[in-house]
């Protein structure tokens, strides 16, 4: 629990945060966070700016003033109630690669995070195990293995899809 300027003693009651993987926390956290768009690109002139609900990343040719940028981002967050992860949010060099979305990002190519590769093994033997023991339709595992494979087919990730896939053969 963060405790902003002004909370009382009943703050820890109030309700806070959206459940995470509903299509109106996607909304809301668009609609909350526009002005805060506005600021950084509008006062703060960052060259480059991305933002996907609540992951966000900011361009710029200076770790110096990126560094300045990064702490006036935190404190306007601070303002609508809202926490950075500290350790998330470092400033650091592109070409040592840049965590995003479940992907590692680099200026000329983009692979898989491992955990997210890992994660989906585990899952998809989950799911051929109920298979198996007749708990799960053929359809539904198809339709996580397509969208599985819809999420990282945006990385340089053909490999690894056959090599995953190749264990969800029932």
């Amino acid at each position: 629990m963060v405790y902003f300027g002004g909370d009382d003693l009943f703050a820890a009651n109030r309700p806070w945060g959206l459940p995470i993987g509903n299509l109106t926390s996607q909304f809301w956290a668009n609609v909350y966070l526009n002005p805060f768009d506005h600021f950084v690109k509008r006062q703060l002139c960052v060259p480059g700016y991305i933002r996907y609900v609540d992951d966000m990343l900011l361009f710029g040719d200076s770790k110096v003033e990126l560094q300045a940028v990064r702490q006036a981002a935190i404190e306007y967050l601070t303002g609508l109630r809202l926490t950075v992860h500290e350790n998330s949010a470092q400033v650091r060099p592109s070409a040592t690669g840049i965590p995003f979305l479940g992907f590692q990002l680099f200026p000329d190519h983009r692979r898989l995070k491992r955990r997210k590769g890992v994660q989906a093994v585990r899952c998809f033997r989950g799911l051929v195990r109920q298979h198996r023991a007749g708990h799960l339709s053929q359809t539904r595992i198809k339709a996580s293995v397509i969208d599985w494979i819809n999420h990282v087919r945006y990385g340089d990730t053909w490999g690894l899809r056959r090599a995953i896939l190749d264990l969800v053969v029932l």
